[in-house]
């Protein structure tokens, strides 16, 4: 690329600025991080452009990257901040699931992100994923395929691979063949094994709810197995056919089945100082190798102590 293209090319309009960074969404693919740079900071030399990378300002949603020839893809978040990002330190703590040279699960905590936030930008599993990987070789970067709430513990996947991530990202819901969660509910379910189909909606605070309107709702299923019972509460085993933004918590929710700790759709009890769901297993066909792909992640041991505690 010359610097003809780079000027011809339509600058990506700037997300925010704020205290201490400034943010924007990459609109191209294929694109070096220096030549990025050059785009949104017209009036830097080439040597402060240097300096940003140097200084360890920079990231990748999130993730602190300096190499001037670092391959940006659409959709990628690009921070700059004032102050110099750290590492996370974390590599030798990070939870890894399954790696190998084109994917990584982790069992994410609850309470972490899976990428940066308007208002959070640098504690995420995207960050502590990406400085591992780069610890090992900073040319290595991971791609996002998909997401999970940041209260929601359980498995995260992500792709080295660009061309893999594509595929994945496009072809989604047909190549996903398992999408498991446990979860701690309010109440006695009325049956021990149970299907729920409804249309899901977005308000204006950015929260889900059930309507009627088949026209502009997304259809979701959510089936459930009871585990374990007590007078009080209910482990369930779920799996979702859909993965609508809140779909469990929103589905059960509407039944007076509130997810134990979710304080954003109800006001449930909170015995666990968490939200109680676990994605538990993520099952997808490999769209090159055509190999089914198991990843899975333990019950949080809390879940269970919490029927043992409560035992009649």
């Amino acid at each position: 690329m010359n610097k003809n293209d780079i000027k011809n090319r339509r600058r990506p309009a700037r997300r925010k600025k704020e205290n201490n960074f400034r943010e924007w969404v990459v609109k191209t693919s294929n694109i070096t991080l220096f030549a990025f740079l050059e785009e949104v900071y017209p009036s830097l030399s080439r040597n402060n452009i240097k300096h940003l990378l140097s200084s360890h300002r920079v990231s990748i949603h999130g993730a602190m990257v300096s190499q001037f020839d670092f391959i940006l893809n659409k959709g990628d978040s690009v921070i700059v901040f004032q102050d110099p990002i750290k590492r996370s330190g974390s590599k030798n703590k990070l939870p890894i699931i399954y790696e190998d040279d084109e994917l990584i699960a982790i069992d994410k905590p609850s309470t972490l992100l899976s990428v940066s936030s308007d208002k959070e930008k640098r504690n995420t599993a995207y960050r502590l994923v990406m400085d591992y990987v780069q610890s090992k070789d900073r040319h290595t970067r991971i791609y996002v395929v998909h997401r999970i709430d940041e209260d929601t513990s359980g498995v995260l996947l992500f792709v080295k691979n660009e061309k893999l991530a594509r595929e994945l990202q496009d072809n989604w819901q047909s190549l996903v063949k398992k999408r498991g969660y446990y979860a701690v509910v309010e109440g006695k379910m009325e049956k021990s094994t149970g299907t729920y189909v409804d249309y899901l909606k977005e308000n204006k605070l950015n929260l889900m709810y059930v309507t009627d309107d088949k026209k502009y709702g997304k259809l979701c299923k959510t089936s459930y197995e009871v585990i374990r019972e007590s007078e009080k509460y209910s482990l369930l085993d779920i799996s979702i056919d859909s993965g609508r933004k809140n779909q469990i918590r929103v589905q059960l929710g509407y039944r007076n089945h509130h997810v134990l700790g979710d304080d954003k759709y109800g006001e449930p009890a909170n015995p666990l100082n968490r939200l109680a769901l676990h994605a538990y297993e993520l099952s997808l066909l490999h769209p090159q190798t055509k190999k089914l792909m198991k990843f899975r992640s333990k019950m949080p041991k809390e879940f269970m102590a919490l029927f043992d505690k409560n035992k009649k």
